[in-house]
């Protein structure tokens, strides 16, 4: 089972790049044979999507492309900035096809300073798999209080029970998710999908 794991944060220090970490060991720890690659856009925001040429140049795409393809289900990670996803989470779901993640199985992490990142989630439930045919996952995990989540090890003795609370939940979702990407290979063998005549989402 392969992962994509997006850290949509653009800032050189972000949150989520630490979210981001922290679900790709846990994927290495707990789910035998799983492999993980983590792409992030702190201080590497991508060129912003243009219908007219087609998204991001091929040189950057290619192997972001290529990850995407091998991948069996994603973890979509974005902090909440004024009530909305990232620009950069946003752009990077316009550039993906439905080739790359159709019919993929997609988990939302929402990352918050306070006791927000409920609007992120909303908004990429909302949009973001229109063309690409990327599947939410019913689960969404909000890291709120972020600054003082996941900056120990698991089973540290010092935990908040917010703390502690967020990484059961991650742990679970991320199990879930697992067994969607492993469901969903069935659904893109079967022959059913036809993006050729229905390229577009409705």
């Amino acid at each position: 089972m392969k992962f994509f794991i997006l850290s949509g944060s653009h800032r050189s220090e972000a949150q989520s790049l630490k979210v981001a970490s922290y679900v790709k060991s846990v994927l290495s720890r707990e789910h035998s044979g799983a492999e993980s690659f983590l792409y992030s856009l702190s201080g590497n925001p991508l060129p912003l999507w243009d219908e007219a040429s087609g998204g991001a140049p091929d040189v950057l795409w290619d192997p972001i492309s290529a990850e995407l393809k091998a991948a069996d289900a994603l973890v979509i990670i974005s902090p909440e900035w004024g009530g909305m996803a990232t620009p950069g989470v946003k752009n990077f779901l316009l550039n993906c096809t439905a080739d790359e993640v159709g019919h993929k199985p997609a988990m939302i992490v929402t990352v918050s300073a306070s006791r927000g990142g409920s609007y992120p989630v909303a908004e990429l439930r909302m949009s973001g798999y229109k063309n690409n045919r990327l599947l939410w996952l019913p689960e969404h995990v909000i890291v709120q209080h972020a600054g003082s989540s996941l900056n120990t090890a698991d089973g540290a003795v010092d935990l908040s029970k917010e703390d502690g609370v967020i990484r059961q939940r991650l742990r679970y979702a991320l199990r879930l998710l697992e067994e969607y990407g492993k469901a969903l290979r069935q659904v893109r063998a079967s022959g059913v999908i036809d993006h050729k005549t229905f390229k577009s989402g409705m």
